[in-house]
């Protein structure tokens, strides 16, 4: 029986969870102004991936790099959400 797979599948579904309050935090602490560290992240998980020998913790690493690059844009539509009103703003006097 193989379960990379099903172990591919909850990495990624953890992943994603993760990352969904990680931008919202964010973008509600630093703003737009973090997207930077997105991008090094994403650089980072990516070149671990082509590092990475086994073939499910190098899919992982994938999945996480793609996410981090994916944070990116939700970072900035999370602002326009924030100004919707949709999410609190945080006082930046």
């Amino acid at each position: 029986m193989n379960i990379a797979g099903i172990l591919v599948g909850l990495a990624t579904f953890l992943i994603i969870g993760i990352f969904h309050p990680v931008v919202i935090k964010a973008e509600y602490h630093f703003g737009t102004r973090c997207w930077w560290a997105f991008l090094l992240a994403g650089l980072g998980f990516a070149v671990l991936s082509l590092f990475l020998e086994d073939l499910v913790w190098s899919t992982i690493s994938g999945v996480a790099a793609f996410s981090c690059f994916w944070s990116i844009l939700e970072l900035f539509q999370q602002k326009k959400r924030v100004e919707k009103g949709w999410f609190p703003k945080k006082d930046r006097t």
